[in-house]
């Protein structure tokens, strides 16, 4: 695979970042250039994809094998799971490494003397960590509701089902594809992997080993990968040959692996800046403000020229996450006073669709599928 040699300050690891408008000389490669032109879906070959956000995590606990489920039996194109090491080096479904809030772990005596403060992608967090379980350790614990005060009925099945391995999911999505007769796809997210390498348990060679083991490493596989880093998708970009995504977190903030002289997220967000992660990813998932931002008093603003700027570039766009609940929508679109009731996510979710979207990240799968054109 043909490279540009630009790096910035700060990048660790030793991955090459590539992205225009960071160093002085880079050039700008047009959309299809290099060796990203025919990797992936085609824009504009089907509906707005629907991606089961953690699962069905609206109605089950996240990252469940029968949240992951629910999504695609409610129309789910892909379920997405956070992956995560464990002390034995296997990939788990977490939404984070931290797991105090997502487990029973601190019911469990035998591992009281395991809750520790880390610091992670420069957060202190004190709590509990997978990879300081094996996986043998971790299949003793069960989910739970990760926040209960929004979703109080999905707290029904505490203390019900396993933290899935990655082979797990992807076994339950053979299964499902076969059972619903289309294919559903799955969408993992590596989570800390800087930190996770800096700590010998890497997760791009267990996820690309899997994922190889499974048949589903080949440029028309149903496989999106996603990362908020940068370096982690240029690797996987070396390795494996499916469709990559670049996340886009607060305009202000920075991918973790860039250091404090690299690109922000908005910078990376901007017309020049997608060009350039076009060189490495296939498309962009950007946080809702990006296409449709809100205005101090939280209602919405018109749409921006992100998605139109994204196609230019080439990239697909999958923005997240999109949640029936009151406090996740804007003012307008609120039911009643209670947070945790139900909004008009229906009219939000029309509302990227009819921005250009090429898919979206939902809480509630079935409410997708419902207002998808």
């Amino acid at each position: 695979m043909t490279r540009i040699p630009t790096r910035v300050a700060g990048l660790l690891a030793g991955a090459t970042l590539i992205i225009t408008g960071v160093t002085v000389g880079s050039s700008i490669a047009a959309p299809g250039d290099a060796d990203r032109g025919d990797r992936g879906p085609d824009r504009g070959d089907r509906r707005p994809l629907v991606i089961g956000h953690r699962g069905a995590s609206g109605y089950r606990p996240e990252h469940t094998l029968a949240a992951y489920e629910l999504a695609a039996r409610q129309g789910a194109d892909y379920i997405e799971p956070d992956l995560v090491s464990t002390k034995d080096g296997v990939l788990v479904a977490r939404h984070e490494n931290e797991i105090g809030g997502t487990t029973d772990v601190a019911d469990h005596p035998e591992f009281a003397d395991r809750r520790t403060t880390k610091t992670i992608d420069g957060v202190s967090l004190t709590g509990w960590f997978t990879e300081d379980f094996t996986l043998r350790e971790l299949k003793t614990l069960r989910a739970k509701e990760r926040i209960p005060a929004v979703r109080q009925e999905n707290t029904i099945f505490d203390g019900r089902f396993e933290v899935p391995t990655l082979q797990e999911v992807l076994t339950l999505r053979a299964r499902l594809s076969r059972e619903l007769g289309r294919e559903i796809g799955v969408y993992p997210e590596t989570k800390h992997p800087t930190y996770f390498r800096s700590i010998g348990l890497p997760l791009e060679e267990p996820l690309v080993r899997t994922l190889r083991a499974n048949r589903l490493d080949g440029r028309r596989a149903p496989v999106f990968l996603q990362s908020f880093e940068v370096g982690n998708l240029q690797r996987l970009d070396r390795m494996i040959d499916v469709p990559l995504v670049q996340l886009l977190g607060g305009a202000t903030s920075r991918p973790a692996d860039v250091g404090a002289d690299g690109p922000t997220y908005g910078q990376l967000a901007t017309a020049e800046g997608l060009r350039g992660v076009a060189r490495y990813a296939d498309g962009v998932g950007p946080s809702k403000d990006y296409v449709i931002p809100r205005d101090a008093a939280g209602r919405s603003l018109p749409a921006t020229g992100f998605v139109r700027d994204a196609h230019r570039a080439g990239l697909l766009v999958h923005p997240y996450t999109f949640r029936a609940e009151n406090q996740f929508l804007p003012v307008e679109l609120r039911r009643g006073t209670d947070p945790a009731a139900y909004g008009d996510v229906l009219a939000e979710l029309a509302a990227f669709y009819a921005a250009g979207v090429d898919g979206v990240f939902a809480d509630q799968p079935d409410l997708a599928v419902e207002a998808r054109p």
